[in-house]
């Protein structure tokens, strides 16, 4: 099966096509719903087991903390608004989920690409590093095709969801990738759906005092790891969607085992 099957020609990926009837118009489930096409497309997507059931109905906002509960809602009224609008009616083509790790983007990003899988779209999930490592090891000519066709796929993929982006050391070659990948995806009208642990001023994460030590997302900001034309450039693409200020859901599961 082609993993970059094409969105259908009936339906254009609404999951409905047009029909006439007696003059009159309207729309049926289309056909591509139904007949396999659309479990083949998730099997497809590459999306990690652990999560394999994420959903927008299975995201925990939790309520028990309302300050936390409205930042949570609003980012996952953003997530459905886009992955229900696609590809009409977006100002932007594409999302960044950006915060602290353990804070539920991810699972955001996966319930979106999937509502979109289910609405005939076909997408691919990436683990920014491994993509960058497959690249880097297909330069070897030993290598096998799988691994030089994979970004060849991050390029052309309908849907990208790229998973933890910047999580690299800077180099020239990690900033060319990256930004060539980007570009290649915003002059084709192709969406990305990112994560990043990493601060940045457009999603409102303040200056910090320098030499704080801490994870990544606290000692660097995202131009610092994917160069300021990759990251320019996404905010062109994308609207940020904060979860920043959240508890690492891993520390509460942990206390309430305690």
């Amino acid at each position: 099966m082609d993993e970059l099957e094409a969105v259908c020609e009936w339906c254009g990926g609404s999951g409905w096509k047009p029909v006439t009837r007696e003059g009159i118009g309207g729309v049926l489930r289309c056909d591509c719903y139904n007949n396999g096409r659309i479990p083949r497309m998730t099997a497809a997507a590459n999306i990690p087991p652990l999560y394999r059931n994420a959903s927008f109905e299975n995201f925990n906002t939790l309520p028990e903390n309302p300050v936390t509960h409205r930042h949570l809602q609003h980012a996952v009224t953003v997530a459905m608004s886009f992955a229900r609008e696609y590809p009409f009616s977006t100002k932007r083509q594409g999302l960044l989920f950006i915060g602290d790790p353990g804070t539920g983007k991810t699972h955001l990003a996966v319930a979106v690409l999937k509502r979109l899988i289910q609405r005939g779209f076909a997408g691919l999930f990436f683990d920014y590093q491994n993509l960058l490592e497959r690249l880097r090891t297909s330069y070897d000519a030993a290598a096998g095709s799988a691994l030089r066709e994979a970004y060849q796929q991050a390029l052309d993929c309908e849907v990208l969801l790229l998973d933890d982006l910047g999580a690299h050391r800077v180099s020239d070659w990690v900033e060319d990738t990256v930004t060539s990948l980007i570009t290649h995806r915003y002059n084709n009208n192709k969406p990305i759906i990112a994560t990043t642990n990493l601060r940045d001023p457009e999603a409102g994460d303040p200056p910090l005092p320098s030499g704080i030590g801490g994870d990544a997302s606290a000692r660097y900001y995202l131009t610092e790891r994917i160069g300021m034309r990759a990251r320019s450039r996404l905010f062109e693409m994308c609207r940020a969607v904060s979860t920043r200020g959240v508890e690492d859901y891993r520390i509460r599961k942990g206390r309430m085992l305690q």
